[in-house]
């Protein structure tokens, strides 16, 4: 913490803001079967604190007897929450709901006060400085924990009540342009998966349907394996103990990883390898437009896919799907995002390691419309990504700007004029 103290601002801490009309305590020790399904109390879980925003994600409910026989702390509205758990650990939210009684779980604190706004403290306790002082107190090895009593003699600077609520105004401020933005991405990606679902299924302008292997389509339709449409190839890694193999040089190729993978069209990586390093390994030099899949790399890459943006070269992890005139990378790469589900499948049931093969990319089933159909699908479906990513680069700028703001307002570096009470 920086020894810099502005005027009118002392050191402090948790500990010491909630010693008094305060309440900070942890959650309740609540077990499975003190649980019921149908409950009319949620039980609020370490997947519901976000970074400064609660996300309201979990589905875990009390009885009134089970709530009152365990003497659970009911939540109030604007509550803060911290999570004594990762991911990261030490995050904090505002608690928002008003209309139901609810607890929470023993790895999340509790703090109520009179002492301290609320948001300030949330957002003071999730700064960068705040949040590596967390680190450094925290314990355990496979599963890190910061305890109350540590998080309680943590030392943070505050200002008088009137300039945390002045700094609390212009943070809230950006957050509501944030949270607008992000439930515009939602709402664009429900779009997107409705739409896609539609286009895939019905195709567009079509009156006669009939049944296949993947279900009703297009009557003009066909539907082929993956295999009889592309040339599929697996990339390599080149050999380690080679350092000159890997280069950052404009010459070299891009080397994609199951890392550097996301569902969309355009794959970054910051990796490359030399025209030596092709030569002595199996890499091959793929062409834009060529489409991956990630076979395997954890339950969260398996049957990833997207499309080269760039001439590029892979790993072993990745199948590339290369044209060959029937079926366009990228109406390939959108039918792979919509059946990702089929991947994880064929992953849990064979293996027990998750992962799938080249030979079960070779078999996985596509629907054939005519390329002019293929394009008119990617056009519509390319619309609405488009729309998506630029909302997320406009998402990425405010989230910027909010820690900037963060950062100069809860050290003091830049004041906020307090106006003064009549």
């Amino acid at each position: 913490m920086s020894s810099f103290i502005p005027k009118s601002w002392t050191l402090t801490s948790i500990g010491e803001i909630t010693n008094s009309e305060s309440l900070f305590k942890d959650g309740d020790w609540v077990e499975s079967k003190d649980q019921d399904p149908s409950g009319n109390n949620r039980l609020i879980q370490l997947a519901d604190v976000g970074d400064g925003r609660f996300i309201n994600k979990s589905s875990r409910f009390m009885n009134d007897e089970q709530f009152t026989r365990l003497k659970c702390t009911e939540l109030k509205k604007g509550d803060v929450l911290v999570a004594r758990m990762p991911e990261p650990l030490g995050r904090a939210c505002i608690y928002p709901l008003n209309n139901t009684k609810a607890a929470t779980i023993v790895d999340i604190a509790i703090i109520r006060t009179k002492n301290a706004d609320h948001y300030w403290l949330m957002s003071a306790i999730n700064s960068s400085d705040f949040r590596y002082h967390i680190d450094l107190n925290a314990s355990g090895t496979t599963r890190t924990r910061i305890a109350r009593s540590a998080l309680s003699k943590l030392k943070l600077i505050a200002p008088p009540l009137p300039e945390q609520q002045k700094i609390a105004k212009i943070l809230t401020s950006v957050d509501e342009v944030i949270e607008k933005t992000q439930a515009q991405i939602d709402k664009l990606k429900d779009l997107k998966t409705g739409m896609m679902q539609e286009l895939l299924t019905n195709g567009i302008g079509h009156t006669e349907f009939k049944d296949s292997p993947v279900g009703r389509i297009p009557a003009e339709w066909e539907v082929k394996r993956l295999a009889e449409v592309f040339e599929l190839s697996s990339g390599s890694t080149p050999s380690r103990k080679e350092s000159h193999y890997f280069s950052t040089d404009i010459g070299a190729t891009p080397w994609v990883k199951t890392l550097d993978m996301h569902d969309g069209k355009i794959i970054v990586t910051d990796e490359k390898i030399t025209k030596e390093a092709i030569e002595n390994s199996s890499c091959k030099i793929l062409p834009i437009g060529t489409t991956i899949v990630a076979m395997y790399g954890g339950w969260n890459q398996i049957g990833r896919s997207g499309v080269l943006a760039i001439e590029a070269t892979t790993n072993q992890a990745i199948c590339a799907l290369k044209f060959t005139g029937e079926v366009l990378g990228e109406f390939a790469n959108y039918w792979l995002i919509s059946k990702r589900s089929i991947w994880k499948s064929v992953a849990a049931s064979s293996r027990k390691d998750p992962n799938i093969t080249k030979q079960d990319v070779s078999n996985f089933l596509i629907v054939i419309p005519s390329i002019i159909e293929q394009k008119e699908v990617v056009i519509k479906l390319d619309s609405l990504t488009n729309q998506v990513n630029n909302k997320k680069i406009l998402l990425s700028r405010y989230q910027s700007i909010k820690k900037a703001l963060m950062q100069d307002l809860l050290t003091g570096k830049v004041r906020v004029k307090v106006e003064p009470t009549s």
